[in-house]
Parts: structure tokens; sequence; C-alpha cells
């Protein structure tokens, strides 16, 4: 670990070194020296920590023309962003210390056998598993596309210069790194116009292709070494990008079809490139070996008319492979192939058709050249095509239940069936639309009339239809239901899919895409057991689920949070898995969870390893989702090498939290009715500050910068759901994204100190959880995280933006109160003296961050403050988003 901080140290200092060099060059001695003077000026006091250096960074902060400014905030912005290409190199060190890690699939498959769990076990798990991490857009991502390029061509040229053999190549490779690093000096950072949804699928492309097709297939090829067989095809990935239409108006029938299209744009490109190179490598002549029978017929078929291949069947079966392909690729990725066939050709119709043919060419090679070929590029095509087919990654469509049953009573309206939907209790809502799934007869009429709203949702389904046609069953298979709170919001669901074909009425009835309930208000997670019970006792819902054998379930951290506090959330998601668990049990179905996860603590950030083995027993049983949003996506996916040890990681957290039969034993009655009560104790201490102080709302939207978030170009959805000012209607997001920003951290552990004060449970009781249970050593874990990061010094200068200042003054005394009785609890419960005595690698990350992020805090109050006082140039807004790109490239996981 020493050897590990030393090379993080090292390339920290070197990158800071070449930026520091491309500014004394670039932009003068003298903008050097004042922006090298306020860097030494906070690392002193952060360093020291007395009053007299404080002082003197205020003073050189306070010193600041407008324009020294922002450019004094792009300079931190960018060192910032150089400590994470650091740091992203170190972890892909680690991560090449591959099956020695405990998280890679080597490392489980040894954490069990010590348990008695043998690899057989392990192998039979992954036969019925499924692991997917889905990635979304969420606007907590500050990052332009451009700018993540540069700091990839940066990471890029930091490990040509580890990779120099001797100095002069050395040199080279440094003056690789002092070009890019005067490029990205120079990109500008912050977006000029809002990110629009094309914008948001083009970025989830770009990680799909740069990361996902090379490193799936790769892990896979050495899983089956790991396991001494091929595994299946159990990890895949997903995507709500360009289907996740709640609350984003933007997300269309179009938009759904473009993010499918060019989805298969780049998985094509990358399988035509693929067969390519095999053509070019498979010269073996049949007059020199063998092939088997299917191999001639495949070659045979491919009518191919080169005269120089006549005695190559493997080429010339590849190049009917590679004609068949791009004959299919103009309807899929809606353009011509970027190379096209040496002949006309019929187009595959499933991607299962490629993969048979592949199979064919492997098949015959294994056969007459033996086990050599059981690794390499056909293997490894072999299973990308398997894992991405035509689609690449599976597209989750999402709308809120507000929404369903306002279409679903139009349509019942316009058709006769029923005046007013709305007006109906549940009971009879249910009758209604149970009646409506029992016949074939079709609500939508194409000669009525109807709402924007409901020709819209109409068009997205009816492009549903088509688009699971044209790119495969396993391009779109989840509707989530947002705001699930009874039966019928699920059946509505069923209702609208009838009506474009995607449901089947019948004895059972058939469901091409199903309806998936989100559970996300700590209301709504007590009642979901009640509301999934009564959905399966329906028999028409039993004959449909029997076919598929589980019901997934998407559970949310970020709304439970803002409602209720990290513990009670963290809490109540917990007992309502164990319970959701049960009621599938109960119903003869296996449950699939989806944990819809940010990348902030408070919105159920932190570890996914750690998280994976703090679920309760019997939850996750190899099946599992999760969603990776935000800055997260990028933290772990932007390259190959991080890309590939994230996916080893979800999926030896898969593996172990189904098989490790020490967590059979993790919890008992004692510890439930424990927790209960410090849930229930936390809940009550954050309602009473968020929900129940007067003026609290109007403390957030001016002791925090969720007004400039709100202005700032990074997502395409807007901030809150509706134009109020209700904390309720806020969306999780920028909620958690702006404490973030003010250093107050407050959704990741407000509620906590004063919940272990009030109930008064033993601290010896507390030592023993955290010593003995994986679900609260993670609690605290991520908390210390968190608390680490904060710092209530500013945060109490974000307060002073606040007009009443007896407001201001009562509001954090509160959270200032809360805070301490919060990192008390903490600390007697782990046993330290200070926040990450027990961690000191992170604790070192962090603290050697902090000199650059507290600067940046300090210009952002003074610039909010310039804006709100009546100065709206463009100086200052730029300003402001500039602290606010470098605050979270900072803190890492901030939104």
């Amino acid at each position: 670990m020493d050897d590990t901080h030393s090379e993080l140290q090292a390339d920290i200092r070197f990158l800071g070194r070449v930026l520091g060099d491309v500014i004394r060059a670039e932009d003068g001695q003298a903008v050097f020296d004042q922006i090298e003077d306020i860097r030494r000026a906070s690392v002193t006091f952060h360093r020291e920590g007395t009053a007299e250096a404080g002082q003197r960074v205020a003073e050189r902060l306070g010193g600041l023309s407008l324009d020294e400014t922002v450019r004094f905030a792009h300079a931190f912005a960018c060192f910032l962003q150089m400590t994470n290409i650091a740091e992203d190199h170190v972890q892909r060190h680690l991560g090449s210390a591959g099956d020695a890690r405990p998280d890679s699939l080597a490392g489980a498959a040894r954490t069990l056998a010590a348990e008695g769990v043998g690899k057989e076990d392990l192998i039979a798990l992954l036969k019925t598993a499924f692991v997917a991490p889905v990635i979304t857009a969420h606007p907590s991502e500050v990052r332009r596309k451009s700018v993540l390029d540069r700091q990839m061509a940066i990471a890029e040229a930091l490990a040509g210069c580890e990779r120099a053999a001797d100095d002069a190549a050395r040199a080279r490779a440094e003056e690789t790194v002092a070009r890019e690093v005067s490029i990205f000096w120079r990109t500008r950072l912050l977006r000029g116009a809002r990110i629009a949804v094309a914008d948001e699928i083009e970025n989830a492309v770009f990680y799909f292709e740069r990361s996902f097709l090379t490193a799936l297939p790769a892990l896979y090829a050495h899983w089956r070494e790991v396991l001494g067989e091929a595994p299946p095809t159990f990890l895949t990935i997903g995507s709500w990008v360009g289907g996740d239409r709640d609350g984003n108006p933007n997300v269309t029938a179009e938009v759904m079809g473009r993010a499918l299209r060019l989805q298969s744009r780049a998985v094509l490109r990358f399988y035509l490139e693929a067969i390519h190179r095999l053509g070019a490598d498979l010269s073996i002549s049949s007059s020199l070996a063998a092939v088997s029978p299917a191999l001639k017929a495949l070659a045979d078929a491919a009518h191919d008319p080169s005269p120089h291949r006549t005695d190559e069947p493997y080429r010339q079966a590849i190049t009917g492979v590679y004609a068949r392909l791009a004959a299919a690729y103009p309807a899929l990725a809606g353009e011509a192939p970027p190379r096209p066939a040496s002949g006309a050709a019929e187009p595959y119709g499933r991607a299962e058709e490629l993969k048979a043919d592949l199979q064919t060419v492997l098949d015959s090679l294994l056969e007459h050249h033996g086990p050599a070929f059981t690794r390499g590029p056909l293997p490894d095509l072999i299973r990308a095509v398997d894992a991405f087919g035509f689609h690449l990654a599976t597209l989750d469509m999402r709308q809120n239940s507000a929404v369903h049953a306002r279409v679903v009573a139009e349509l019942l309206q316009r058709a006769g069936v029923s005046a007013d939907y709305e007006a109906l209790d549940e009971a009879a809502r249910c009758d209604l639309l149970l009646a409506e799934l029992g016949h074939g007869r079709l609500l939508h009429s194409p000669y009525a009339a109807y709402s924007e709203e409901t020709g819209g949702e109409y068009a997205v389904l009816a492009e549903a239809a088509r688009l699971k046609r044209l790119y495969g069953e396993k391009a779109l298979r989840a509707y989530i239901v947002s705001n699930t709170t009874s039966v019928s919001d699920l059946l509505e669901v069923y209702v609208l899919l009838k009506e474009v074909g995607l449901f089947t009425p019948g004895a059972p009835a058939k469901a091409e895409i199903f309806a998936e309930p989100l559970f996300e208000t700590i209301g709504d997670l007590r009642a979901a057991p009640d509301t999934l019970s009564r959905y399966f006792a329906l028999p028409l819902i039993k004959g449909l689920l029997a076919g598929v054998g589980l019901q997934e379930v998407m559970i949310g951290y970020s709304d439970s949070n803002k409602d209720g506090s990290y513990l009670t959330s963290t809490w109540e998601l917990h007992q309502t898995s164990r319970a959701l668990a049960a009621t599938a049990r109960d119903a003869g179905l296996a449950l699939q969870l989806f944990h819809g996860r940010g990348g902030a603590v408070g919105r159920g950030g932190g570890s996914s390893f750690e998280a994976l083995l703090a679920q309760p027993p019997g939850t996750v049983a190899g099946r599992i989702r999760v969603t990776e949003q935000g800055e997260v996506v990028a933290n772990k996916y932007a390259d190959p090498e991080l890309a590939a040890r994230s996916l080893e990681t979800l999926a030896a957290g898969t593996v172990l939290a189904s098989l490790r039969k020490a967590a059979a034993e993790a919890e008992g009655d004692p510890r439930a009715r424990i927790m209960d009560a410090l849930a229930r104790e936390a809940m009550a201490a954050y309602r009473g500050l968020v929900f129940e102080t007067p003026g609290f709302s109007d403390y957030f939207f001016a002791a925090t910068p969720i007004s400039e978030i709100a202005d700032l170009n990074i997502g395409s959805r807007p901030t809150s759901r509706t134009p109020s000012r209700s904390i309720a209607d806020l969306r999780a997001i920028p909620w958690v994204f702006s404490w973030s920003q003010s250093r107050a951290m407050l959704p990741g552990w407000y509620g906590f100190g004063a919940a272990v004060e009030r109930t008064g449970v033993s601290m010896d009781v507390l030592r023993e959880f955290h010593a003995s249970w994986p679900f609260f050593s993670s609690i605290l874990a991520n908390m210390e995280m968190v608390l680490a990061k904060g710092d209530l010094a500013i945060a109490r200068r974000y307060a002073g933006l606040v007009d009443n200042g007896v407001l201001a003054k009562q509001v954090f005394t509160e959270i200032r109160a809360e805070w301490d009785r919060t990192v008390g609890a903490l600390l007697a419960i782990t046993g330290q003296s200070r926040l990450l005595d027990g961690n000191p690698a992170l604790a070192a990350v962090i603290r050697a961050r902090l000199p650059y992020i507290d600067p940046l805090n300090h210009l952002q109050i003074e610039l909010i403050r310039r804006r709100r006082a009546g100065d709206d140039s463009a100086e200052v807004r730029e300003g402001i988003h500039l602290t606010l790109n470098g605050v979270a490239a900072g803190l890492r996981n901030a939104g």
C-alpha cells in the first residue's frame, strides 16, 4: 500500500509539474507565480491549520480580479482532473494484480473454497446467473466528451512514460505528455449549450465502444482459465440512455430509435472489423488441412468470387459471413457499411445466426487444429456476439405511473369503455384493466384524436415493438414503472403494451416486455411486499410469469434517501429486499433486484463490492442489475482496463453474496429490532430538519449552488419535477450534488448521530455490529468517506449566502450539532481517534485533494454572491461553472 501511495504521489507531482510548465510557457511567469502562490498557501493551511495560514489563503483569493478568478478556477479544475488521471493510472496497476485480488472471480473462488464451497457450486450458480451494470444519463457528470478524450490521451501518454525502455524513449514519452496537457489546458471545460439526449446517447455509445466491446470478451476468456471451463454469458450490459422518459419529455420514439441505431452501428462495426481481420488471418489451405463438412458447406454457400481463395475454405466462409453481416448493416445501422462486401448475400435476420456461423468456423478449427484455438480473436468475437447481439446494450424503458394512468384513462374514454378511469378506486381499476387484458380488442384507433401526451406515449410503444423485431429479443426487455404504489400501476403498462402487440392475451398470456415496479420512497418501500403479493396473486400474472420464473423489482436509493435520511433509506432498502425475496418465493418465483444506485453515498454510492456483500441473505442468488450513473461511469468504464476490473468486481461480489455460507448467519431478530429503532430516530431527526423546519427550503436554495447547477449544461432533464421550490419535488440528483458542492454532504450522514443518542443503544453492541455485520460496517465506511470529504467551516460560509441571518444561524447550528454527534458516534463505534484512521490510503488521497478543492469552494461562494447581487455576466457564470466542475472532479462521487 505504501508503494501504491508513493506511485500515486509521483504521478500527481509529474503531471502537476507538466501542467505548471505549460501554464508558465503559454501564460507567462506572472500567471504561474500567482496560481502557485495560492496553491502553496492552501497546502500550508491544510498542513498547519492555523488562523494565520487560513488568512493568507483568504487574502490571496480575495485579491483576484474577475478574469484572474476564472483563470484560477480553470487551473485548479485542470489540476484536479490530472489527479484523477494519476489515480486511475494507479488503479490500473492494482487491477494488474488480477487473480490475487479478493474482488476478482479467482479471489471469490478462493474465499468460497476456504468456506467449503467448491468450484462446481460456483459454476452451477453462473449457469442461472444474470449480472448487468446499466448505464444511465444523469446531470452530475460535468465533463464534456472532449475533456474525457483529452484525459484519456494524457493517460495513454503517461502509460507510455512507464513503458519507455530507455532515457531517450522516456524523453519522447514525456514530450507527448506535455503536448497533450497543453491541448487540455486550452480545451474548454464547460459545454456551450445544454446537453441534449442525442449527446447523452453518443456519450454512452462512446463508453460501450471504447471499453465494453473489448473488456467483456477478454474477461470471459480469462474466466475460462480460472474456472477450467467456459462460463455462460451471465454478465452483460444495459442502458437507460434514450429509453428513460420519466420527467424527460425529450425522450421520444425517434430518440429511442436513434439510441438503438447508434448502439447497433457501433457493435456491427466492431464485428465487421473483427471478421475482416479473421479473413486475413485464416489462410489455411484445403490442400494442407482438412475441414469439417459444416465449414465446407458454409464456404460453398459464400460463392466467393475471388480466384485467389479457391483452396482457402476458412477465408471463403469468412467472406460469406462478412457479406451477410454487411447486407444486414444498412437496416440496422441506418447507413452503408464502412467497408463493402465482395458480393451480394442474404442479410442475417438475428444475431444468433451470425454466432452459429462463427461457431461453425471455430468448431472446424478445434477439430482439425487442436486446443490452440480455444483462445484468441474468434472465441472472443463469438462471446461478443453472444453478449451484445445486434443491439449492444439492452435498453430499458421507464415512465412515471401517473403518465400511464392519464394515457390509459384517455384511451378508455375515447373507446367508450370508461368515462373517468382515474376516478375509480383501486379495486375497480384492477377489475377494468384485467378485463381489458383478457381479450384481444384494442383501445387505440388511428381515426381518433388524442392528446399530445397520449400520442407521444403510443408512438414510443409502437417504436418499441418495431425495434424489438429489428434488433432482437434482448434489445428491450424491461419497462420500469416509476412511483409504483399499486397493482394497477403495473397492469396499466400491460394494457399499453397490448396496444402494440407486445402483450398477447391468452391462457396463459404472453409478454415480450415485462412491467417492473420501481419502489422509491420510504412509504412505497414499506408497502412494496404487500403490493407485490397482491400482484402475484392475480391469475393473469401467475400465468404470465410462470414461463419466465422470475420478477425483477427495482428499488430506488436516491428518493428514499431524500425522503428519510441515509441510515433509514439503507435499512428500509435492506428490509424491503428481504421481504420481497420472501414474497417472490411464496409465489414460486425468483426475485431479481435492480438497484437504482447513484455515485454519491447519499444516492447509494460507495464500493459496489462491499455493497453486494452487505446484501441480505437470499436476495442476490446470482441475479442482480445495478445502475451506473453520472461521473461514476467515467471513473469505472472510460478505460478498458478499469472497465474490466469494475465488471469483474461486480461479478465477484455477486458470486460471494450468493454463495458465502457466512451470509446466512448475518442477521437475527435483536439486530433487526435495534436497526428499526435507529432508522426510526434517524428519520425523525432528518425530517425534522428538512421537512419540518420553517424556511428550510429557503435555506437550501440560498446556502447551496442549486440555482446555479440548474443553469449548468450537464443534463437533458430539469432539476425539479415542477417549477416550485419544494424539496419534495426536487430531483434527488441535484439535491445531493448541491450538498456535495457546499461540502455539507448532508444526505450522506444526517440523522445517524441523533439516532445513536436517542435510542441509547450500547456502544458495545454497535461495535459488535461493526465488527461482524457487513451491512452495518458498509454503512459506516460510506458515511466515514462522506464526512472526510465534507467541511463544515466551508459549509458555514455557504450559509452566509442566506439573506435571513436568523434562519441561517438556526439551520446551520442544527447541522453543526448533528455533524458533531455523528462524527462522535462514528469514532466511538470504530475505535478511531479521527476519521479514516483505519483507511490511511484513502485518507491520504482525500487530504491531498483538499488544498485544491477548498479554494474553489471559496471562489464559488464569492461568485455566487456576486451573481445573486445582480452581476450575471458571462465571466461570473463561467467562473461559477468552472468551480462546480472542479469541486465535482475533486470529490469524484459528488452526484
